[in-house]
């Protein structure tokens, strides 16, 4: 008798983990899942923080505390790498005022692995380096050297974050630069229109980081994804990656999207393409940095949806184009082991298309628009995948 006892309490405690379970399941089987793919610095942890802001409130001022410090290496961080460039630039660029080299040894002789306090002084020698003709005119070429894409943003707001209330807005977070080494997820509901049904629809979106060495973690979260947003940073046309100076940013994300866009572990995932970091890209080619330098084919390349006067509306369909055209090639055959593999492929390319987005991932208002044409767009597919035939 006291076994029986014993035994209902746990058979029933059973049942409960079972039914949690499997409501659970029912929950995460009703999930849209949201993949983040692309290289190193094409803008996914600024979409996640995005859909923190648009949906789930936003962060709190404990959190924009947490920032602080992150915004201040930003500054340094930027700082150093200007005037690292200086001398290493071909014909390489001078001090404007010789009386700003006590600035450019006060912040060479700052560790960015050490923690600093950042005082006052700081501030000052950055101010008056920012200032500097030479250190300006080394910026506009930041096409020959790798900055943080944030650099301009911050050195021109110093004068307010060395203020001591000072809190990051969200701007200051969405520019603010921080790489991403491990698995991000956030999840948040959207309403649903009622001439759609009305509800909610639950979100997760996955952020697993971009550079080369962080790739391997990809296919841990790869089970059950819905779409793939893939991420490229439009303006890296001339620019080369960390992680390889040989190899240039645009290529690269063209190389990894070739790879994910065929992995057949992804092949039942939707595809969004986004074409990312727009506003760098206009203001480089409106500077006149040449996209043909760095992929020739540029000068041949013509489009009947484009205004061909306008070169950045030409520039922007032609990266469009070298990542759409992946999509409608045949793998060649030495890259199928089978005739099964081929037909496989060939069934699930046909059902496959790539939506793609203009976007510019710190601009909310941009993110916010295409976030909710990529929800209609999901909505209406799981429409069409019960409506009766």
């Amino acid at each position: 008798m006291a076994c029986c006892m014993t035994s209902d309490p746990n058979r029933r405690h059973s049942r409960s983990i079972d039914k949690e379970i499997s409501h659970w399941m029912k929950e995460y089987k009703k999930t849209v899942k949201f993949l983040l793919l692309g290289a190193g610095e094409s803008g996914k942890s600024t979409i996640i923080k995005q859909m923190r802001i648009l949906h789930t409130g936003g962060f709190s001022d404990r959190e924009r505390q947490e920032k602080i410090l992150d915004v201040k290496r930003n500054i340094l961080e930027a700082m150093k790498e200007l005037i690292g460039a200086m001398n290493r630039l071909n014909p390489p660029e001078q001090l404007s005022d010789e009386e700003n080299r006590s600035s450019i040894e006060y912040i060479e002789g700052i560790s960015l692995i050490d923690e600093y306090s950042y005082p006052q002084e700081f501030y000052d020698y950055v101010i008056r380096l920012w200032s500097d003709p030479g250190v300006q005119r080394t910026f506009l070429r930041m096409n020959e050297f790798l900055p943080i894409d944030s650099a301009k943003y911050f050195l021109d707001k110093v004068h307010t974050i060395r203020k001591n209330d000072y809190l990051p807005s969200d701007q200051d977070i969405l520019h603010c630069r921080r790489r991403t080494t491990e698995i991000q997820r956030i999840e948040f509901a959207v309403k649903i229109p009622k001439k759609y049904g009305g509800g909610y629809q639950s979100f997760w979106m996955f952020d697993v980081g971009g550079q080369r060495g962080e790739r391997r973690k990809w296919i841990q979260v790869f089970d059950g994804i819905t779409a793939i947003l893939f991420l490229v940073a439009s303006s890296g046309f001339d620019l080369q990656l960390r992680e390889d100076p040989q190899v240039n940013r645009l290529q690269e994300s063209l190389t990894l999207f070739q790879d994910v866009w065929k992995s057949r572990f992804l092949k039942e995932s939707g595809f969004i393409l986004f074409l990312n970091k727009q506003d760098q890209l206009q203001d480089k080619i409106e500077r006149g940095i040449r996209l043909e330098d760095s992929f020739p084919e540029y000068l041949d390349y013509t489009s009947t949806d484009m205004d061909m006067t306008n070169e950045y509306e030409k520039a922007r369909c032609f990266i469009r184009d070298l990542f759409l055209d992946v999509t409608k090639k045949e793998p060649p055959a030495s890259s199928i082991s089978s005739n099964d593999s081929y037909n496989s492929y060939r069934r699930s390319s046909k059902k496959r298309d790539c939506f793609w987005h203009y976007t510019t991932a710190t601009d909310t208002s941009n993110i916010k628009r295409v976030f909710e044409d990529i929800h209609t767009m999901i909505v209406m597919l799981n429409l069409e995948s019960i409506a009766p035939t």
